[in-house]
């Protein structure tokens, strides 16, 4: 059974026990640190605003492939994709544009649970201010893009589970491929209807001329 005020009692102790361990434990007790100097590394279920992920070069290993899923569900609709093409126009499935406005971003994480690539992932990057309240708050594919080894440094687990996620899609992706394609002994079966050790019938002779 919970008293009234109980929560508020425990608040007060645990800042209490700080403030007078502080004076004999200076390195783990203290209450506030020298920033910007000094930062305190951010917890792995930290997220702050989006940022997409690429695996070898920013432009060849981008994994977005431009299916605009996440500008579909972003409910304050601050995502906006436009698909690269070739000089046909054929589409190259990678995003020629893909751009967020940070002032209207909230941070919901929507676009990392809907991305069916790992595509898009939450940073950690909380100092994005900026003299320009308009252009300089909307960051371009150019911005946003980071590798996956730094989206392992933020957050090993969810990059561990990525990276598996990932090789399950690429190897049933594979395993597909193998069932389409006719095996060695289908190649080389005869058509329906004939026999293997039979010639078809010649045709008719042509008429003399």
């Amino acid at each position: 059974m919970t008293f009234p005020g109980s929560g508020l009692v425990k608040g007060l102790a645990v800042t209490l026990l700080n403030f007078v361990g502080s004076y004999f434990d200076r390195h783990n007790r203290l209450i506030t640190v020298e920033y910007p100097e000094q930062r305190i590394k951010l917890r792995d279920n930290y997220r702050n605003f989006p940022f997409l992920v690429y695996d070898a070069e920013p432009d060849s290993g981008i994994r977005c492939t431009a299916c605009k899923i996440c500008e579909k569900e972003c409910p304050p609709q601050c995502i906006y994709i436009v698909m690269e093409r070739d000089g046909k126009g054929a589409p190259l499935k990678r995003p020629a544009i893909f751009d967020i406005d940070v002032s209207v971003c909230m941070s919901c994480g929507i676009c990392v649970e809907v991305c069916p690539f790992e595509a898009i992932k939450m940073d950690q990057v909380y100092e994005l201010g900026h003299a320009d309240r308009f252009l300089g708050l909307l960051k371009t594919k150019t911005d946003l893009l980071k590798s996956a080894e730094y989206h392992e440094s933020i957050r090993p687990a969810e990059a561990r589970e990525a990276r598996e996620a990932l090789a399950q899609a690429e190897a049933e992706r594979r395993r597909k491929q193998q069932q389409a394609k006719p095996s060695p002994a289908e190649k080389g079966a005869p058509a329906a209807g004939t026999s293997p050790d039979r010639q078809p019938a010649p045709g008719p002779e042509p008429p003399p001329t």
